[in-house]
């Protein structure tokens, strides 16, 4: 298993500074061992993700690092032409010596759409025929007019990750030999809404298994909140304040704050009380990668530094993660 690293830029500072620390938060991963860090790609609203330009801020977070490989969770595909996001993440997954991993999805918030001139209705046909063409353009065919992407990038085509919430999009994954990307929460559907987090994810881990072609291994990342503190006093008082805020998926629901621990699958407190969390979670006995974020409770940078070092010194350990025999050094 892998340890992964996965930030939202939500501090609340003024951009520059949020990168400053997001950076800050990957590099002390890197020292720490994790294996991976990823970022994710919001557009337009700063409350949501910070972070519209996912393959700059890991260029600059490249030359930075030494060792962790480093990801997109996710490029929002559709917004996105496919032979611009090729070349740019040809030339960097070479600046980065082959450290790129490349997650993509169909989702983002419907009113982000119109800008770029598409309707939000047409997401699924947009990022199926994005994802033609970026696969095409990797894998040196013509794009048109004898046209071939430069530089070449066919290893990319095996570190391609599809996020999704559905059985159909693991099924999707699973049938391109792609890895499979699971969400930190989900909404409970309608019809049952006690459902686990593992009752919704581990029929999209079958779907994908189902459907892996012979001889491709499987490749899944579950993300997770887990926000590791010297006391359980102290995580909770910042949860108190972080699943308050209303940068959350879905309504909070009634009840107190242990309710809302529970609703948005949040794991907090201690290493052993986390470790205890986690173990009760079977998604994670089948995923391949494991990656942890504080978001939603966002507590501050100090402590997020703290919690980097919680996980890789006592909770992933206690998970079966072995940390790299080679540490960054930078």
């Amino acid at each position: 298993m892998r340890l992964g690293f996965f930030t939202r830029l939500l501090d609340d500072v003024p951009p520059g500074e949020r990168y400053r620390l997001a950076a800050e938060q990957i590099e002390h991963a890197d020292a720490c061992g994790f294996d991976t860090a990823w970022v994710a790609q919001h557009h337009f609203d700063g409350e949501e993700g910070g972070l519209p330009a996912p393959l700059v801020f890991l260029a600059h977070v490249a030359a930075r690092t030494g060792r962790i490989r480093l990801g997109t969770g996710i490029i929002t595909l559709p917004l996105e032409h496919p032979v611009r996001v090729a070349e740019d993440t040809a030339v960097l997954d070479l600046l980065t010596g082959g450290r790129l991993e490349v997650g993509v999805g169909g989702g983002g918030t419907p009113s982000s759409f119109a800008p770029f001139g598409h309707d939000s209705a047409d997401r699924a046909a947009l990022y199926a025929e994005h994802l033609w063409v970026l696969r095409r353009a990797w894998s040196g065919e013509d794009l048109g007019g004898g046209n071939r992407l430069y530089p070449p990038a066919p290893r990319l085509l095996d570190a391609v990750w599809e996020a999704t919430f559905s059985v159909a999009g693991g099924a999707r994954a699973g049938r391109a030999g792609h890895g499979l990307m699971l969400s930190r929460t989900q909404p409970r559907p309608a019809e049952n809404p006690q459902a686990t987090l593992a009752d919704i994810q581990l029929p999209i881990v079958d779907a994908y298994h189902e459907n892996l072609p012979s001889g491709v291994g499987p490749r899944i990342v579950a993300s997770r909140t887990a926000f590791v503190a010297d006391s359980r006093a102290e995580a909770l008082r910042y949860a108190e304040l972080g699943l308050g805020r209303g940068r959350l998926p879905f309504e909070l629901p009634e009840g107190g704050l242990d309710s809302r621990i529970a609703a948005f699958d949040v794991h907090l407190g201690t290493p052993e009380d986390v470790i205890e969390s986690l173990r009760a979670d079977p998604t994670l006995d089948r995923v391949t990668d494991l990656v942890f974020q504080v978001h939603s409770v966002d507590p501050p940078h100090p402590l997020v530094i703290r919690s980097i070092e919680l996980l890789a010194t006592e909770v992933a350990p206690a998970l079966g993660w072995l940390p790299s025999t080679e540490l960054s050094t930078k």
